[in-house]
């Protein structure tokens, strides 16, 4: 398991309500772990991190939603985005561990249509 870094006490401040991505391959693609707000503030952290794990080809990237805290409508919109860019470049997108908040929006919209969604991340 990846771990984070300790980010110092300016550091969590100037991330506080923001996202953290990180990201780890593993042995069929990358997972990159969300921590945090996923909103209007926070899209285009996500996209540049799909942008990177995309140019390295990956077969699946899996995003994993555990710490992810908050997702509202442009933050839905970014990860539907990432799975479009995605299949054009040739690699599958799947949810991971999305919190009982996070399963239920993405249920109300049909986004889980969308995406697989696993219960665990890869090793």
């Amino acid at each position: 398991m990846t771990q984070r870094p300790q980010k110092s006490a300016d550091q969590a401040a100037e991330r506080a309500g923001g996202l953290t991505v990180d990201a780890r391959p593993w042995a069929r693609g990358t997972v990159l772990a969300l921590y945090g707000e996923l909103d209007l503030d926070a899209v285009a952290d996500l996209r540049t991190a799909v942008d990177r794990t995309l140019a390295g080809r990956p077969g699946v990237l899996v995003i994993d939603c555990a710490g992810l805290e908050f997702c509202d409508s442009t933050g839905l919109n970014a990860l539907l985005r990432a799975r479009a860019r995605a299949a054009v470049a040739g690699s599958r997108t799947e949810l991971a561990r999305p919190r009982p908040l996070i399963l239920r929006m993405l249920e109300l919209t049909g986004a889980t249509d969308a995406f697989p969604i696993r219960e665990t991340v890869p090793d």
